[in-house]
């Protein structure tokens, strides 16, 4: 009976030691610590004002990762302008978007098929680009690494 009691107070004394405060339950899945409104986007799904993010007119060269994991998910070379407010691809790097039916039933959700970070929404038949596809993705779903110069 002795040892079950020394048992079962070690395991809450290393629970309550080796766990950390988290205010969002789905904080576990953070591979990079998010700012209230990245987690808003990222892990909650919601949407970023349109017009307001940093790479909806930005077209440097290079690759725009995921912001909660670092994962490679588009090649600058598959931007385009499609003046909907958010950035635009037209392909994604090949096996780094998971597609599924949003809860609405409308719409696609792509996500980082890395760690599930929302990212936005693909539209197919649109007719903007040869690939007749747009990956309207938030910004702050994204950061962007440069082409490095040679």
């Amino acid at each position: 009976m002795k040892t079950l009691f020394i048992i079962l107070l070690t395991t809450l004394i290393c629970t309550a030691g080796c766990t950390q405060t988290i205010p969002n339950k789905k904080a576990a899945m953070y591979y990079r610590p998010l700012t209230k409104e990245e987690a808003r986007v990222i892990i909650d799904k919601g949407t970023e004002a349109p017009f307001t993010g940093k790479y909806n007119n930005f077209f440097e060269k290079g690759t725009y990762v995921c912001k909660q994991c670092g994962a490679s998910l588009y090649n600058s070379t598959s931007k385009f302008k499609s003046d909907c407010g958010w950035p635009s691809f037209d392909d994604e790097i090949k096996g780094a978007v998971i597609r599924t039916t949003d809860a609405d039933g409308r719409r696609t959700e792509i996500t980082c098929a890395n760690c599930g970070a929302h990212l936005g929404h693909v539209f197919l038949g649109e007719g903007l680009t040869s690939k007749n596809t747009r990956h309207c993705v938030n910004s702050i779903s994204l950061n962007f690494l440069p082409d490095s110069k040679k």
